[in-house]
C-alpha cells in the first residue's frame, strides 16, 4: 500500500503553530512581494477568497471579516516541513517527500487506518501541524484516497483508506476527472469528448483508446486507476539539471548599479545551493525583465547564456561571470522588474573529471564553504551573516532599496533565529 500525506493549508498552519491566537480566524498568506494569494484557511476558503487572487482585489473581504494577511516566510514552512518530514521517516520503511507539503509512504504489511489516525495525531502533537491521508495501492488511488479525506473530514477524520472501503467504486463514480492527479481542465475537456467524465468511467475505458489519445501518460494514469503501479517511489531525489534564482523588485529599477547589487545576491544563493548538493556549474544564464503588465511603459526582457570555460561553484567566479553578462544586456532607460541567474548543465563534483592542464592551487582554502557553514549556523538563507561587497554595504533583505523584496507582513523566524524564538510568560 502507498499512502499520500499532505499537510492542510500549510503555510497558514504553520502561522499558527506559534500564534494560538489565529486559531479559528481566516488567514491568508501571500506570494513574493505580497503580490497575490497563495495559502488560504479553511475560515478564508469559506470566504470565496480565490486561490492565486491579486491582494489589492481582496481588500474589502479582508477589511470587513478581519481577515489575517501574512508576507511568506519560506524560512519557517521549510523547518516545519523538514520536522514532519522527519516524523514520517521514522514511521515507514521509505518516503518520497513530494513538495514542502506533501510526501508519499511505502506502507509496512501491517499498517491500517488505526495506525494512520495515530501517525496523524503524532505529527498534530509533535509539529501543530494538521494533515491528511490517502491510502491506496497506487500514488494515483492514494492522491484520490487524500483528496476524499480533505474534502470530507468530518465524516474521515482526516484519514481514509480506499482499498479497505466498502463501496470503492462510489468514490470514483463522485470523483470528476479533474479532480484526478495529472488531469487538467484541457484534458478533463479531452476526456469528456470519449466519454469519460469521472474516475470510474477512467477505470473502466477502453485501454487502447486511452493509448491512443492519450500515449503512454494515459496508459499510466489508466493502470495505476486499476490498482497497477507504474509510478514508483523516488526515494533518492533526481539529479539536479540546473538551480534559478530570481526575484520580483519591490519597485522598479533602473539604475545599473541596483541590477548588480540584486543579481550579486542571486548568484550567493545559487552558489550556496549547488554547493550544499556538491555540485558544479558548468553554464550560465542571465535575464532581465520590465513589467509585462505595463502597457504604457518600454518592454524589454533579454536573456542572455554562456558555457563557462571551468566547471565551478566558487561565488566569486559565479559573481564576475554574471556581472560580464548583465552589463551585455542591460539597456538604460527601461523600468525593470526583474533579474535573475540560471545555473545549468550541472555536474556532480566529485565525479566531475578535470581538464589535463587544469592546476591545483595548493594550500587553497575554500572561502564559501566556510561562509556558508557560518551562515547556516548564525544566519538564514534570506539574512545570512556574512555576504560579499557586491552584494550591498547593509545585510541581504534590509533595508530599503528598490530592488529587495516587499515582505511586509512578515512573521518571525520562530524556529531558526535565536533572537525571533516564540517567548511564553505566565502570570503568577
Amino acid at each position: 500500500m502507498i499512502a499520500l500525506v499532505d499537510c492542510n493549508n500549510f503555510f497558514c498552519s504553520c502561522e499558527r503553530v506559534f500564534n494560538p491566537a489565529l486559531q479559528g480566524k481566516p488567514i491568508v498568506v501571500l506570494s513574493n512581494n505580497d503580490g497575490c494569494i497563495i495559502s488560504r484557511s479553511e475560515e478564508a476558503k469559506a470566504l470565496g477568497i480565490p486561490m492565486g487572487a491579486p491582494l489589492h482585489e481582496q481588500h474589502e473581504v479582508i477589511r470587513k471579516h478581519d481577515v489575517q494577511v501574512f508576507s511568506s516566510n519560506y524560512t519557517l514552512y521549510g523547518d516545519m516541513s523538514a520536522r514532519v518530514m522527519s516524523i514520517l521517516r521514522e514511521e515507514v520503511p521509505a518516503i518520497e517527500v513530494y513538495s514542502i507539503d506533501e510526501a508519499f509512504l511505502r506502507l509496512p504489511g501491517n499498517f491500517d487506518e488505526e495506525m494512520a489516525r495515530t501517525l496523524r495525531a503524532k505529527i498534530l502533537q509533535w509539529t501543530g501541524i494538521p494533515v491528511c491521508i490517502g491510502i491506496g495501492s497506487t500514488k494515483l488511488l492514494a492522491k484520490l484516497a487524500n483528496r476524499h479525506a480533505k474534502k470530507n473530514k468530518a465524516l474521515t477524520g482526516g484519514v481514509f483508506d480506499l482499498p479497505r472501503y466498502w463501496d470503492p467504486e462510489g468514490i470514483l463514480a463522485d470523483t470528476p476527472t479533474d479532480g484526478l492527479w495529472g488531469v487538467g481542465r484541457n484534458l478533463a475537456a479531452r476526456l469528456a469528448k470519449m466519454g469519460i467524465r469521472t474516475a470510474l468511467d477512467f477505470q473502466h475505458a477502453d485501454p487502447a483508446a486511452i493509448r491512443k489519445s492519450m500515449g503512454v501518460v494515459g496508459e499510466r494514469m489508466f493502470r495505476e486507476l486499476n490498482g497497477i503501479a507504474c509510478l514508483e517511489l523516488e526515494e533518492m531525489p533526481p539529479d539536479r539539471k540546473g538551480v534559478m534564482a530570481s526575484r520580483s523588485f519591490g519597485s522598479p529599477v533602473e539604475g545599473l548599479e541596483e541590477l548588480e547589487e540584486a543579481l550579486a545576491n542571486h548568484v550567493a544563493r545559487a552558489g550556496e545551493k549547488i554547493r550544499r548538493f556538491g555540485l558544479l556549474a558548468t553554464g550560465m544564464e542571465v535575464f532581465l525583465q520590465t513589467n509585462r503588465f505595463r502597457k504604457d511603459q518600454a518592454q524589454y526582457s533579454p536573456g542572455i547564456g554562456i558555457t563557462l570555460d571551468r566547471p565551478t561553484n566558487a561565488t566569486a567566479e559565479l559573481m564576475k561571470t554574471a556581472n560580464d553578462l548583465l552589463h551585455r544586456i542591460y539597456r538604460p532607460g527601461y523600468r525593470y522588474k526583474k533579474t535573475g541567474v540560471q545555473l545549468t548543465n550541472l555536474v556532480s563534483e566529485e565525479g566531475f573529471q578535470p581538464s589535463l592542464f587544469d592546476q591545483a592551487k595548493p594550500g587553497r582554502i575554500d572561502v564559501d564553504k566556510i561562509v556558508d557553514e557560518i551562515n547556516r549556523r548564525l544566519g538564514d538563507p534570506k539574512n545570512p551573516m556574512i555576504t560579499r561587497a557586491s552584494q550591498g554595504t547593509e545585510r541581504a533583505g534590509k533595508g530599503n532599496k528598490g530592488w529587495k523584496m516587499k515582505s511586509e507582513r512578515h512573521s518571525p523566524h520562530y524556529t531558526t533565529d535565536w533572537n525571533q524564538l516564540p517567548e511564553a510568560r505566565v502570570d503568577s
